[in-house]
């Protein structure tokens, strides 16, 4: 991975967006001081221009912004940084210096990823996951056959609150057999991503 050109100018500007929703949080500057500092403790610092110092986002409002990762622009004179906020991220108490909310309605698609995972890595006899990783491949994938089938038979009915958590659980179980096969949702959304066009 690259890394900002610090020679070009002292201080460079730094979007931050949440890795999970991808809204844009803030913008800040950084020097290379606080670049250095955000990849260290992994809490995002910034190089204030009005106060003429380093200061972490939250040193007083307690409101961090946990560091994921970075990218650099193609000139490496600009840096986006992906960061999880532990509360508003404005001062003014807004979830975002944009006055928009961080949030998404598919976000916790992108939690329940991490705790199939976390399941998957770390089994544990109380949960459903763990036992279904337990008993292999084939039982997770008939499992999703079973569950298509049951959304097929629901959809012909007029109860939609049946359909809608057999639909629940048809997008459960492909999620657990995705990660058994070491892809997650995301990889599906590539693919039908490509095909629009």
């Amino acid at each position: 991975m690259s890394n900002p050109d610090f020679t070009k100018h002292s201080l460079l500007p730094a979007i931050v967006q949440d890795p999970d929703t991808r809204v844009v949080l803030m913008q800040g500057y950084m020097n290379n001081e606080a670049f250095d500092k955000t990849l260290e403790t992994k809490k995002v610092w910034f190089y204030s221009r009005s106060k003429d110092r380093l200061w972490m986002k939250g040193e007083t409002s307690s409101n961090t912004l946990e560091f994921s990762h970075y990218k650099i622009d193609c000139d490496a004179d600009s840096i986006l940084i992906y960061a999880r906020p532990t509360g508003p991220v404005c001062h003014t108490g807004k979830e975002t210096c944009f006055d928009e909310n961080n949030t998404d309605s598919l976000y916790f698609l992108s939690e329940l990823t991490h705790v199939i995972r976390e399941r998957h890595l770390h089994p544990s006899s109380n949960s459903y996951v763990s036992q279904l990783f337990a008993k292999g491949l084939n039982k997770i994938a008939q499992k999703v056959g079973e569950e298509a089938v049951e959304v097929v038979i629901e959809s012909k009915d007029n109860k939609d609150d049946l359909f809608l958590n057999e639909a629940a659980d048809l997008v459960f179980h492909l999620m657990v057999l995705l990660e058994a096969k070491k892809f997650t949702l995301s990889d599906v959304t590539k693919i039908l991503a490509s095909r629009h066009k």
